[in-house]
């Protein structure tokens, strides 16, 4: 980002702030800089009118002069943002055990939906659970069976698929994971209970994964009683079958591709001839985004931040590669590389937020207009180590102090580890209390936010029946619709059931009939989920992100004003374009999808978030500022709390090179200009990869050409059909 000299800068805003009564700036650009910094625009209003009228007439050339200077975007706050060194024990009114510079903080939290305080065992660091004693939903059996014959019956099933596996008479992997899968499936008809054991013992025989590994896998306290509903409802020698054999390993069936969709009676009205967005009104707002928090309560500091498990920083994990006991990197109070947000810095982030945006609570400061949190609030805890108890503390934790530190409504999607088991949702259209195994968390989510005074009765009971989704409009006009990605995304085991129907769960059909009811009002949407639709398409399943792309094709650029996801943690964003991205130019780019960065490090990342400069009439964006902590200096901080700091303007790094005007928003165009300009200077493209990990030192470089292009065309995929067409470099 290249500013012009500070001090400069500074006199010049201020002899025009002061000289031109016409002046467009707003107070916001003279406010104070935070405590222990120091600006030239801090120097107050006092003489503002009385200067004026004696030397209008002097400087009536110099405001034209330094039209130029205030035109030019200023970051919206401070630059710079230091935490003061030590917990702010005013974020909770209680702790089970105090924070401390050798101890992660407790906090006595009380539950405001549930009416329960929460025990200290279930996030003590020192006390962390093996077992998920949640209840356990198995299918009802067809025929009561005792035991003894279950067992038999089990032990026949197993010897028939062990002889698939290991003989001759069927050939290749595909076949014999089908074959294996259709003879096992009457298991889950008559002895339900007995599956998960059963696949247990299959994964180590056959040694698919490490003895542990295979009972974190399929336990029923896991994610056994998953499968078994897997196995009894889906079509299993058919496409579902392929899924779950691609999905148990790629080498039992090849990557499925897109099915072309019939869109015949898809939506209720034809697309409006020459449907364009509105235009904008000039008046702004600021909105946060901000994604995968993933608080870990559970944080040990001084445990082993280099382990060699997934996730770091706890009291029971390790470096294999060092004698028992002995650790190679102490975790920093603040957080590490392969570890989850620890409170000290979850705080530090939310601390940094009011200053860096320029917002505040009280009297005379500016509010955000609204917050996006684009989902996962959960820490990456093996599913052994994860309850329903722990997915509600982390919910009534993370808003509370969303609550406490963030101005304005705060509108959250869902992520795949805000449920329990992690990733699952189950469609409602399953038999009985099957179809309801997770409204336990949208009725919780749902009273969270309306206790936070976020959305509205109506759109709490819309949450609960959408699977925690809604739609809702703010007081600015703009409508928000959010949606469970859960049931596109390919960790969902329960999108393997009617593969064929790309809307198993109904999540579109509900998008749809909202979309068309803000068209027909004449209202801009914006659209927020967790995983994104397309980017190289490993996340999602093909059928259902073809759909969401013909939907945005649909309703875009007049009703769709931005669509946001989080998932991937790094800074990112996809076009989507006309008639299915067929023809990927200026003319057909249509919508934008903004993935936002993540303030958890893992892994190899810096903590970080985004703000967006948002027309008030049109809802399009006009500049997106992205602010980071450098994770890599939190080992030695002492005597502050780690910095957050502006990393990049998105118009100021983009826009010259992209040749955008100045007064044009940050739409899909834009976005498809800038790629134009990466593919003529690959340079560009490096850019773009440090600031995708928040200019970590941990990021891998993307120098080559091969690099290059693969980046340039996953920007443009929106689906995975588009994405895993795109070469890897």
């Amino acid at each position: 980002m290249h500013e012009p000299c500070p001090t400069i800068r500074g006199w010049s805003v201020i002899l025009f702030y002061l000289f031109c009564p016409s002046s467009p700036l707003s107070d916001d650009v003279l406010e104070p800089a935070p405590t222990g910094q120091t600006s030239p625009t801090s120097l107050g209003h006092q003489h503002h009118n009385m200067a004026s009228r004696q030397a209008a007439p002097f400087f009536a050339v110099l405001c034209l002069i330094t039209s130029a200077v205030a035109d030019h975007k200023f970051p919206p706050g401070a630059t710079s943002f230091v935490a003061s060194a030590g917990f702010p024990t005013s974020a909770f009114s209680s702790y089970y055990f105090p924070p401390s510079a050798t101890k992660e903080p407790q906090p006595i939290l009380h539950d405001p939906v549930l009416n329960i305080t929460f025990p200290l065992n279930l996030t003590n660091p020192s006390t962390i659970p093996s077992e998920d004693l949640d209840p356990i939903v198995f299918p009802e059996p067809l025929a009561n069976i005792s035991s003894s014959a279950a067992e038999s019956f089990i032990d026949q099933i197993l010897a028939q698929i062990s002889e698939i596996i290991e003989g001759s008479t069927i050939s290749g992997n595909c076949s014999k994971c089908i074959a294996s899968l259709s003879v096992a499936k009457s298991t889950a008809f008559f002895a339900p209970e007995s599956v998960p054991d059963a696949m247990v013992s299959l994964c180590k025989k056959f040694k698919f994964r490490s003895n542990s590994s295979c009972e974190v896998a399929y336990e029923a306290t896991t994610y056994g009683a998953v499968w078994t509903q897997i196995l009894r409802y889906a079509d299993v020698g058919g496409l579902d079958g392929q899924y779950i054999c691609n999905s148990l390993s790629s080498t039992f069936c090849s990557k499925l591709y897109t099915i072309p969709l019939n869109a015949t009676g898809l939506f209720p009205k034809p697309k409006p001839a020459n449907a364009t967005a509105p235009r904008p009104s000039g008046k702004r707002v600021k909105v946060l985004h901000i994604s995968d928090f993933h608080l870990d309560p559970r944080y040990a500091e001084s445990s082993e931040a280099n382990c060699s498990t997934s996730m770091c920083c706890r009291t029971n994990v390790a470096n294999s590669a060092l004698p028992k006991g002995q650790i190679s990197l102490p975790a920093p109070l603040y957080g590490a590389y392969k570890c989850d947000t620890p409170y000290d810095l979850g705080l530090a982030a939310l601390q940094a937020v009011g200053p860096l945006t320029g917002t505040g609570k009280g009297p005379g400061n500016e509010s955000l207009g609204w917050t996006l949190y684009t989902g996962d609030l959960v820490a990456h805890d093996p599913q052994n180590q994860l309850s329903r108890a722990f997915t509600e503390y982390t919910e009534t934790s993370v808003y509370s102090m969303f609550k406490g530190y963030i101005t304005g409504p705060v509108f959250a999607a869902l992520g795949n580890h805000d449920s329990n088991p992690a990733n699952i949702n189950a469609p409602h259209s399953l038999p009985g209390p099957l179809g309801e195994q997770q409204s336990w968390n949208y009725d919780h989510v749902s009273g969270l936010w309306q206790h936070e005074g976020w959305i509205t009765p109506e759109a709490a009971v819309a949450a609960r029946l959408h699977y925690g989704a809604y739609s809702i409009k703010t007081h600015y006009g703009l409508r928000i619709i959010t949606f469970n990605t859960d049931f596109y995304y390919r960790g969902n085991y329960f999108t393997f059931i009617n593969t064929t129907d790309p809307d198993n769960s109904g999540m579109f059909s509900f998008m749809i009939s909202e979309l068309q009811a803000a068209e027909d009002a004449g209202e801009r949407v914006w659209i927020v989920g967790h995983v994104l639709s397309g980017w190289d398409g490993t996340n999602p399943l093909p059928n259902p992100t073809d759909l969401f792309y013909q939907i945005v094709d649909r309703y875009s650029p007049h009703v769709i004003a931005g669509i946001f996801f989080g998932h991937t943690h790094e800074d990112q964003f996809m076009i989507y374009y006309a008639n299915n991205g067929t023809v990927q130019n200026t003319a057909n780019a249509l919508a934008t999808g903004w993935i936002g960065p993540s303030v958890t490090p893992l892994t190899n990342l810096n903590s970080g978030f985004r703000l967006y400069e948002v027309d008030t009439g049109s809802f399009d964006i006009y500049d997106a500022w992205t602010f980071i902590s450098k994770v890599s200096s939190y080992p030695t901080l002492n005597d502050t709390g780690p910095t957050f700091s502006l990393e990049y303007s998105t118009r100021e790094a983009y826009g010259p090179q992209a040749g955008w005007p100045e007064d044009a928003p940050l739409n899909a165009t834009f976005w498809h200009q800038v790629t134009e300009a990466m593919e003529k200077n690959i340079t560009l493209v490096s850019r773009f990869n440090t600031y995708q990990g928040k200019s970590s030192v941990k990021s891998p470089n993307c120098t080559s050409a091969a690099c290059a292009m693969a980046k340039i065309c996953y920007m443009r995929s929106g689906s995975v059909a588009l994405g895993k067409r795109c070469s890897q470099g």
